[in-house]
């Protein structure tokens, strides 16, 4: 059995476990991304590289908040506005859109045309993968958890239902798109495909995944992190489409 939320007990206080992971992850993915970068044979200039990194930053930070307190903007507009509140919710779905955003903007002030998402697209997973087992461990506590279940894969988060573990899922789900993308990468597609696969299908499991989690419906029965889904996986079908037509490839649809 596991008490949910989980936590460390260090220097004599009880330190929750997700936000250590959290954590890990993000030191963990920068680590890998940067010794990938020493290897690829694509060399970006210094300005280049930090107006990307700026521009990705910027935009996953701010999406995260904004889509994140769009989940329930009946109480982010009800009961007047907080800084805090708005501060505290997060989510990865809009960091990765409006880091998205950011990047292309980026781009463009500096002029650079050629993609840039190949490269961290396992060091981004490898992130969400470690973050999520945070998650995972948190249990009800935070707004992450799966709805009731009487399914074999119910588990018992923290009160005294069966529901499902959203958080496993995405963890399983990401393993095999890992595997997915390597042998994707070995085809040898234009630059930029791995990150476009990638984005187009963790969208895509997103959009199915939240219809297992309590959500505030604001368009028929879709809430605001899948209505962004949406908006991504069309974006990205329209790329593929695109890169595809460029190497004189039919396209997916």
């Amino acid at each position: 059995m596991i008490d949910f939320p989980a936590t460390l007990h260090l220097f004599g206080k009880d330190i929750l476990l997700h936000p250590v992971l959290e954590s890990l992850g993000i030191f963990l993915g920068m680590r890998y991304y940067f010794f990938l970068k020493r290897k690829s044979p694509e060399k970006l200039p210094l300005t280049i590289s930090l107006a990307i990194i700026a521009g990705a930053t910027a935009g996953a930070l701010l999406g995260s908040k904004i889509i994140g307190n769009l989940e329930n903007p009946y109480t982010l507009f009800s009961t007047g506005f907080s800084f805090k509140r708005f501060w505290s919710n997060n989510t990865i779905v809009g960091g990765l859109a409006f880091g998205l955003i950011g990047v292309e903007l980026a781009k463009k002030i500096v002029g650079h045309k050629e993609s840039t998402g190949d490269l961290i697209t396992f060091p981004l997973m490898l992130a969400i993968i470690i973050g999520r087992i945070g998650c995972f461990f948190t249990g009800i506590y935070e707004e992450t958890y799966g709805l009731p279940t009487d399914s074999i894969f119910g588990m018992h988060l923290g009160d005294q239902y069966l529901r499902h573990p959203v958080a496993l899922y995405e963890i399983a789900f990401l393993i095999l798109l890992w595997g997915t993308l390597k042998v994707i990468q070995k085809k040898h597609f234009p630059s930029g495909f791995v990150f476009q696969i990638f984005m187009l299908s963790y969208f895509t499991f997103r959009f199915f995944l939240d219809f297992l989690k309590p959500r505030i419906e604001i368009v028929g029965n879709l809430g605001a992190i899948q209505l962004t889904c949406l908006l991504v996986i069309i974006y990205y079908i329209y790329k593929i489409n695109i890169t595809l037509k460029s190497k004189y490839l039919a396209p997916i649809i």
